[in-house]
């Protein structure tokens, strides 16, 4: 009907762009560096590096493919496009879904470790309240919602310059200690690096959700491409020189341990109160759930558009112009995820199941790119990239598949 409400198409190149980095940046770095340095050791850095490539790999396949076909449910449209088979788009879908709500409940019970810093309350209830939260401003409407993620990202960015700044000092030590960050040959070695850049790439989980907004972006076919790259490229840099200074700042086994790591970076150099770092972490942890939050109502709305999802889960809001059935259903499962399982769980959860969609993709590109040349004026990549994201990301999952039954 040309009455039914629409989603709005609001957001410009720059808010897009600190949308993809509020939900890159706060969903991994303030969270899992420690996770990772207990899983690599001096190799985190290396381990964000290994992470990083992979990541980038798909990230050309998602932008020629969001400037292709710009519509919410991203990946499900790619999809379908490609192969035409109903089940395996319903089934790309909703795992799209499971990885926006593992992910939110990931870093939704990483927000305990820093809001524990200031004020000690049952994890239960800060859990609660944060979900809940995500799941009001989720639904106030998407403008709305991208300028608070927008606003956040600055702070989060300050955040990260703050832990550079302070605790910085200590890659003075990297002239003398960069060797015990290249690894060597042995299997033990490779097994570390492989299990912490597995956990790492959880952190640039992010650049793909910006596709399932696709229909609120202004112009996406130009916008999407430029805003998934710089995202992506400015998360890296960051990731790599803080995962540098933790290493260097703190002893493995204290960083690998701590609920707020970079609460206590700041606080190992003796400079800079813990409770500044950590309100700012605090506001990155929202952050990055609300962005997944918004992604997966996003994909139950185009699937429900699609009769592969509950027709309620279509229904638009006309006042807020933002789906708000889907949105409850989200926040809900969030909720319950957060409290039923540990933090690294949910991200070793998600990293499987978004690697397996990312190959999905990049098989997706590459069978269009052979059944038929790019649209005119769309964005084209060479065919070889698709095909190493595929390999890539099937060997990934399975490498660590393997070394997981060994040890």
């Amino acid at each position: 009907m040309s009455d039914q409400p629409t989603l709005k198409r609001a957001l410009s190149l720059p808010v897009i762009t600190f949308y993809g980095l509020g939900t890159i940046i706060g969903a991994g770095i303030y969270v899992l560096v420690g996770e990772v340095a207990g899983k690599a050791g001096m190799l985190a850095p290396f381990a964000f590096v290994v992470a990083a490539c992979i990541a980038a790999l798909t990230a050309f396949s998602y932008a020629e493919l969001s400037a292709r076909y710009p519509r919410s449910a991203g990946e499900a449209v790619y999809v379908h496009t490609a192969f035409g088979r109903r089940w395996l788009t319903a089934a790309t879908g909703w795992a799209v879904v499971l990885t926006g709500l593992v992910s939110a409940a990931t870093i939704t019970r990483g927000f305990y470790g820093y809001l524990d810093l200031f004020v000690t309350v049952p994890p239960w209830l800060a859990i609660s309240g944060c979900a809940l939260c995500l799941g009001l401003i989720a639904s106030w409407g998407i403008n709305e919602s991208a300028w608070t993620i927008t606003a956040i990202t600055v702070l989060e960015l300050m955040g990260l310059c703050l832990v550079l700044f302070w605790a910085g000092d200590s890659l003075q030590d990297l002239p003398v200690r960069w060797r015990e960050m290249i690894p060597g040959a042995t299997y033990e070695v490779w097994v570390a690096l492989s299990a912490g850049s597995f956990l790492a790439f959880y952190a640039f989980i992010g650049f793909e959700d910006m596709v399932n907004v696709a229909e609120e972006v202004k112009d996406p076919s130009r916008n999407l491409p430029i805003a998934i790259f710089l995202a992506l490229s400015v998360s890296t840099c960051l990731y790599v020189l803080i995962a540098l200074v933790a290493v260097l700042s703190l002893p493995l086994d204290q960083l690998a341990e701590s609920a707020a790591p970079l609460a206590d970076i700041v606080t190992g150099g003796g400079k800079l109160s813990r409770n500044v770092i950590g309100g700012l972490s605090l506001f990155a942890v929202i952050n990055g759930a609300l962005v997944q939050v918004i992604m997966a109502s996003r994909v139950l709305y185009g699937l429900a558009q699609q009769a592969m999802a509950p027709a309620r889960f279509s229904s638009i809001n006309p006042r807020t112009r933002t789906p708000v059935y889907a949105t409850l259903f989200v926040t809900v499962v969030v909720l319950a995820l957060a409290l039923w399982l540990p933090l690294v769980t949910l991200a070793e959860m998600t990293s499987f199941v978004l690697l397996t969609i990312f190959a999905l993709v990049n098989a997706a590109l590459v069978w269009l790119k052979l059944k038929g040349p790019s649209p005119t004026g769309s964005v084209s990549y060479p065919i070889w990239i698709p095909v190493a994201g595929t390999v890539v990301c099937i060997a990934f999952v399975f490498v660590n598949i393997i070394f997981g039954l060994l040890n």
